[in-house]
This record gives structure tokens, C-alpha cells and sequence, in this order.
């Protein structure tokens, strides 16, 4: 499974706990994380050497990490977001946290922002489950709908 992971200056503490309790079942898949988070978990979960199999790293999320991973999500290319945001603090790059919550919900991709979701998530017995495809819906409508 492709796990986007993702967390704001405050909250990456939080997720590195996280990734410590889990590292056993993430070490199974191939995590896509945004900058500094990315550099973290991999240290963490493999040490100063930089598995780019094991853990992608893309921009920080104000250089437009948060816009690749919605890329990535657009393209299928996510199966589970673990985003840890910080409802805390204003973002410089608001709109980009926006939009990618918003390609979460629109693909159907679980996605966790707080801790305890990424709990049920983890701890699901759909997850790593093979045989699981989540509903895609159908936007056809939409996108061939006759523009007045």
C-alpha cells in the first residue's frame, strides 16, 4: 500500500510517536510523506540512510508537497492519507491543506487527522487487506455535463 503521511510543525512529534508504535506494519509499505515529515520518518524508521523505496519524500507543504500528494491521490497513487494538522495555528499554504482534504473525500482515500483515527485505521482489518477496493464514485455526469 502507497500511505501518504503528512504533519504540520506542531503535530509531528505526535505523528513520530505514532510512526514508533506502528513501525512494524509501516515498514511493510511504501509511505510517500511531505518534506521535513519525510526526513523524520525515515530516520526513525530507518536510520540516516534514505530508503527512496521505502519512503518517498516530496516538497514541504508551503513549497507544494501538500499539491504533489494531491496529485498523487488525483492519479491513485494514495491508498490511506495520515494527515496530522494542527488546528491551532493559521497555515501560509491554507488553500493547499484545503485542497487536499478535499481530493481525500472526493477519491474515497481513509484518511486520518488526528491520532485516534489513524488508530482505527491501522488497527482496521481492512487495512493491508488485498482484497479491499474502496467505492470510486462515478463523476461522469459531471464531467460530460453540457456547459450553458
Amino acid at each position: 500500500m502507497n500511505i501518504g503521511i503528512v504533519a504540520h510543525d506542531n503535530r509531528k512529534e505526535d505523528l513520530l510517536q505514532w510512526v514508533e508504535h506502528n513501525k512494524k506494519i509501516l515498514k511493510e509499505h511504501r509511505l510517500v510523506c511531505t518534506g521535513t515529515t519525510g526526513k523524520l520518518v525515515a530516520d526513525l524508521l530507518y536510520g540516516t540512510i534514505i530508503n527512496e523505496s521505502k519512503v518517498k519524500r516530496l516538497k514541504s507543504g508551503p513549497l507544494g508537497g501538500d499539491q504533489q500528494m494531491g496529485s498523487r491521490i488525483s492519479s491513485e497513487r494514495i491508498d490511506v492519507l495520515i494527515f496530522l494538522w494542527d488546528p491551532m495555528s493559521a497555515q501560509p499554504h491554507d488553500p493547499d491543506v484545503k485542497a487536499l482534504l478535499r481530493l481525500a473525500v472526493l477519491y474515497n482515500i481513509p484518511t486520518a487527522c488526528n491520532r485516534s483515527t489513524a488508530d482505527y485505521i491501522i488497527s482496521s482489518p481492512l487495512f493491508d487487506n488485498q482484497g479491499y477496493d474502496p467505492i470510486k464514485k462515478d463523476y461522469s455526469k459531471y464531467i460530460n455535463r453540457e456547459v450553458k
